[in-house]
């Protein structure tokens, strides 16, 4: 008896396949840990509104600060246990409430219908790695 085409093919895992699988989902794994533990830990926080610095606040002072941006837009900024966040924004997509705290060097808090960036700096300089001459 001939046997008849389904048009659906079996699939089977073989063991090659669940090795690369687990490979590939350790290096993914090792990768968000490098990613979440580096980095140092800054010493400031920065707002800029329209890409005009409006503040520079320790992130050691505990306070807590409205931002007017851009067309009247109001941001509360908190900075508390050396982090700092938007608490609340009236701003239609609230994606920067959202973004939730930052800490590290580099790292930023962005409200594009307000004009506002919130930036962390000062923290501990990375290690030469050139030298230019």
């Amino acid at each position: 008896m001939p046997s008849e085409d389904t048009g659906i093919h079996s699939f089977r895992l073989r063991k090659a396949d669940l090795v690369l699988f687990g490979a590939v989902l350790l290096g993914a794994c090792a990768l968000f840990l490098f990613l979440r533990l580096a980095g140092t830990q800054g010493v400031t926080c920065v707002v800029f509104v329209d890409g005009e610095e409006r503040e520079r606040v320790p992130l050691t002072a505990e306070q807590t600060l409205s931002l007017s941006g851009f067309d009247g837009g109001e941001n509360i900024l908190v900075i508390e246990n050396g982090k700092a966040y938007v608490a609340d924004a009236d701003c239609p997509d609230g994606l920067c409430v959202r973004q939730g705290a930052i800490f590290r060097d580099g790292e930023s808090i962005i409200c594009l219908p307000h004009r506002i960036v919130i930036t962390v700096e000062g923290g501990e300089d990375a290690p030469v790695d050139a030298i230019a001459r």
